[in-house]
């Protein structure tokens, strides 16, 4: 017998066969979503190059060579995420009269992958050029609706451009540009008057600004901010706290303004998109489009009966612009009504005030 099985051992087919027999291969389970999501993160996380974040680690479904191959698989993954193969399905626009859209259905995890994607493309996006001494310019259409002085409801206008230089370190005043209004200067300084004592004539002065905050932001500022999602969340809800309202609400309306507004690093524009998907209550909308009439899918949320939205491109997953409904009938509108819509088309870096990208001196 024992000669035999020496006989037998030799055979490379039969060995394989009886540990085939003896060691069957472990079963491969589905990704839950709370798996998915965290190798998403750390694939993420990786490709920033950022330090572990604190966050808890999903536990592992099974033990032995399962993890190499997941771990193999999801750069994989990550890929299709970033060349955007990985998108939601289309959605017919929202029918209606024109200024009124539909507002969007509570569905958080469909909003979780949009943001998702929306940092993994951020993480690859290239970096800003802006010395301190340059000015960040954006360049938007913008509408705001408004209302007469004898009330009624509110009407949309037609989007218009407007531009906006900020210095880079804030030390200098910037320009805002609306297309029908005259040219703003943005100071870092407050004009005011100041008396000296009782009875003297006030004095002309400046007051310097606040320093730089999440809602005071200049460009080296917002590069300053933290890179993991839970801090950057922490401190937007500290420095949004004497707003009022919903703390919520301003949270994600302060990381909507420095999306748009500001031209960050891409270590903290995909760490603001996750910061966002922390947020309870953010919904998403299969279909939305921004002043500039291009179409994407948004993630939205609602307080005080209105609506932020973020509009997203399908295939790159790139920021486009915002938009405001109202979800409840009021005295300024019928559900459905569209209070503001903004759509960014350029951020750049000039050397003045008033300089189009590519076109010094402009």
């Amino acid at each position: 017998m024992n000669a035999s099985r020496k006989t037998h051992s030799s055979s490379d087919d039969l060995l394989r066969g009886e540990l085939t027999e003896l060691l069957p291969p472990p079963p491969v389970p589905e990704l839950e979503p709370e798996r998915e999501h965290a190798l998403r993160y750390a694939v993420l996380r990786d490709a920033l190059g950022s330090e572990p974040a604190a966050r808890p680690r999903a536990p592992r479904a099974v033990r032995g060579p399962l993890p190499r191959l997941t771990w193999i698989a999801a750069p994989v993954a990550a890929c299709a995420l970033v060349a955007g193969v990985v998108v939601l399905a289309p959605g017919e626009a929202p029918a209606g009269p024109p200024g009124r859209v539909t507002a969007g259905e509570s569905t958080a995890p469909g909003a979780e992958q949009v943001l998702s994607r929306a940092a993994l493309a951020a993480a690859t996006a290239p970096a800003p050029n802006a010395r301190p001494q340059d000015f960040v310019y954006v360049k938007s259409l913008v509408a705001h609706a408004g209302r007469s002085a004898a009330g009624g409801v509110a009407t949309l206008p037609p989007a218009h451009q407007r531009e906006v230089w900020l210095s880079a370190d804030g030390s200098r005043g910037g320009l805002l540009r609306e297309a029908g209004a005259a040219d703003s200067v943005l100071s870092p300084s407050l004009p005011v008057y100041e008396l000296e004592h009782r009875g003297a004539s006030p004095r002309p002065t400046t007051l310097e600004a606040a320093p730089p905050s999440v809602t005071h932001p200049t460009h080296a500022y917002v590069a300053t901010l933290p890179t993991d999602p839970e801090a950057l969340l922490r401190l937007i809800r500290e420095e949004t706290r004497g707003d009022g309202g919903d703390a919520d609400q301003r949270a994600f309306r302060a990381i909507g303004t420095l999306l748009a507004e500001t031209w960050a690093p891409p270590k903290v524009t995909s760490a603001l998109y996750e910061a966002a998907a922390r947020i309870p209550g953010v919904t998403v909308l299969p279909s939305a489009k921004d002043a500039a009439g291009r179409e994407g899918v948004a993630v939205a949320r609602t307080a005080d009966g209105e609506q932020t939205q973020w509009v997203f491109d399908r295939a790159t997953s790139g920021f486009l612009g915002e938009r405001t409904v109202l979800t409840e009938t009021t005295a300024a509108g019928r559900k459905g009504t569209v209070l503001g819509v903004s759509a960014v088309l350029v951020k750049a870096a000039v050397a003045r005030t008033g300089e189009q990208p590519g076109r010094a001196g402009a």
